[in-house]
């Protein structure tokens, strides 16, 4: 059986073009997504319409997904990564 602390999610790296890669912590991750998301309110896809909020869109992004186009060809990406063996 797989130890459990493989599919923890301590840190993400954050991809954005044009920036460095940022390593957060998962509420850190949260933050920005949020904020990515209020900069796209109005051209969010339908699978995030859904959401009441921009907080549950940005859990939904973090914990289900790990890429957001912001224009065709331009993506935020984000992943879990495990910087200690």
């Amino acid at each position: 059986m797989a130890d459990a602390t493989m599919y923890s999610e301590d840190m993400f790296v954050l991809l954005v073009p044009g920036s460095d890669e940022v390593f957060l912590e998962p509420d850190e991750l949260l933050t920005k997504l949020k904020e990515m998301l209020s900069q796209y309110a109005n051209e969010l896809p339908r699978d995030l319409q859904k959401f009441a909020s921009v907080e549950e869109q940005a859990k939904h992004l973090r914990d289900d997904s790990c890429e957001f186009e912001v224009a065709p060809g331009i993506s935020w990406q984000w992943y879990a990564v495990r910087l200690e063996k």
